[in-house]
């Protein structure tokens, strides 16, 4: 069974940083490999929105609103994605979801608070 981690958010001022990490279990590092992994997040009252994306050959997406703070990595060894999160604002403030794209296997959501 798959199984997505999400771990790294907390509460943050505005214009600090953090890193999210997504660990997936179930899966052989040879398998990880081919999958396109994805952030997404969601803020109360709005629709989950794809924040950023790293398909298995690196290609790279963001939202045009995280472009030049957020950067997206994987470690296909540790079976790992991570969102290097910075200069963060209050509209960055969600619940930030590991997803693997093209499968219905979502990570639990870790909360990311901006606030002074």
């Amino acid at each position: 069974q798959v199984h997505l981690v999400e771990t790294g958010g907390g509460l943050v001022q505005p214009g600090g940083s953090l890193n999210l990490s997504c660990t997936v279990s179930g899966v052989t590092e040879q398998r990880f490999r081919f999958y396109h992994m994805a952030w997404y997040r969601q803020a109360a009252g709005n629709q989950r929105e794809l924040a950023a994306s790293i398909t298995h050959d690196g290609i790279i997406t963001y939202v045009d609103s995280v472009k030049g703070r957020f950067t997206i990595s994987r470690d296909n060894g540790r079976r790992t994605v991570h969102l290097q999160m910075n200069n963060l604002v209050p509209e960055d403030a969600a619940v930030y979801y590991c997803h693997i794209q093209g499968h219905d296997w979502w990570g639990q959501g870790t909360q990311v608070t901006v606030s002074s």
